[in-house]
């Protein structure tokens, strides 16, 4: 164990020791880290028919904003969102004490028999998120906050990683390009946004009586929540980074969240798919630069797999549209070939 996790597990042990009476924990092992400076770990007991589990979390202070996830995570789990309890927290060292959620992502789960029930039960949790009131520790999705993110692509992505060299001409389309997606993001209904409401971020649970008498969607890793288009979760969940889907299934996962959300009344289903395909667009265009991002920046070379589905999803979509045509026509001739240069190097 390094210092921070010694630490840790001895904070987590007395927190476990005060909640529970006579209840001393085994050794913390870990369960995984992510793209954050956050690592997670198990902390188990079994004794005498008695079996318990925490997750233990360690969030640097100077790295990560711990509050603001304690906080969400109070408020929703009061709304009935199904977010883990927050059993304890020290703010001041980074440390948190969770509800275990089990260790059953959607991810591996989502196998073509299995993907239609597992879809509509993440989309019906969804609807409950996009139902709760704006709170005010949740921060606007605003046009500065949505250009932050989709200039990641050409200055992380394609500039440093890729080596391309921008013209102005190249720019320009870019620039008009991030115009059109951000008025499309802000002109949508706006809602509680998770931000990375994907297969990596949402668990299988099993029932967990009392608290929990059925399976459900577990979500984690929600503190960067904001307030912004209603397409947004959507799109993190049915075009998912890391799994991709035919687009006819796709589109009846989109019909079944119209089908069962009041916030889509009155909106047509060909507003529904445009809304849902641009705002694709952007969230790529940021997923692909951060996880350029991640591996020159934070050595976290793995994320880099993910970055030809990710801008496959670009491709297909600026296809669609004719507003985006000299952007595809750059995507197909410049920026593809770019990419799969890098990849066979």
């Amino acid at each position: 164990m390094d210092q921070r996790q010694e630490v840790l597990a001895q904070w987590a042990a007395d927190q476990i020791e005060q909640l529970y009476q006579h209840i001393i924990p085994a050794q913390m092992v870990t369960v995984s880290g992510d793209a954050s400076f956050r690592r997670y770990f198990r902390i188990n007991y079994q004794q005498n028919g008695i079996e318990k589990s925490w997750i233990a979390v360690d969030a640097p202070p100077e790295h990560e904003n711990s509050r603001q996830f304690v906080d969400i995570a109070k408020l929703w789990s009061s709304k009935g969102v199904k977010v883990p309890t927050v059993l304890a927290f020290d703010e001041p060292q980074g440390y948190m004490l969770l509800e275990d959620f089990g260790d059953v992502l959607l991810h591996p789960e989502l196998t073509a028999e299995a993907a239609n029930s597992l879809y509509k039960s993440s989309i019906d949790s969804l609807i409950e998120l996009q139902q709760l009131p704006k709170s005010d520790n949740i921060p606007n999705y605003d046009r500065a906050l949505l250009d932050r993110e989709m200039a990641l692509f050409p200055d992380w992505l394609c500039e440093k990683h890729l080596c391309l060299t921008l013209s102005s001409q190249d720019k320009a389309m870019l620039k008009d390009v991030f115009e059109t997606l951000a008025k499309s993001a802000l002109g949508q209904t706006q809602v509680v946004v998770h931000r990375d409401y994907h297969s990596r971020n949402l668990m299988v649970c099993k029932a967990n009586a009392p608290r929990h008498n059925e399976d459900f969607i577990g979500i984690i890793d929600f503190q960067d929540a904001v307030y912004g288009a209603l397409t947004y979760d959507l799109v993190s969940l049915l075009k998912d980074c890391y799994i991709q889907w035919p687009r006819e299934q796709v589109l009846a996962w989109l019909q079944y969240f119209k089908d069962h959300s009041l916030q889509c009344a009155g909106l047509s289903q060909q507003q529904l798919i445009r809304d849902f395909d641009l705002m694709g667009m952007q969230r790529h265009l940021k997923a692909a630069g951060i996880f350029a991002r991640l591996s020159l920046r934070d050595g976290k070379h793995g994320y880099l797999e993910d970055v030809p589905r990710t801008c496959d999803y670009i491709l297909q979509t600026a296809r669609l549209y004719p507003e985006f045509s000299a952007f595809a026509a750059w995507l197909e001739t410049t920026f593809i070939p770019a990419l799969n240069k890098k990849a066979a190097a």
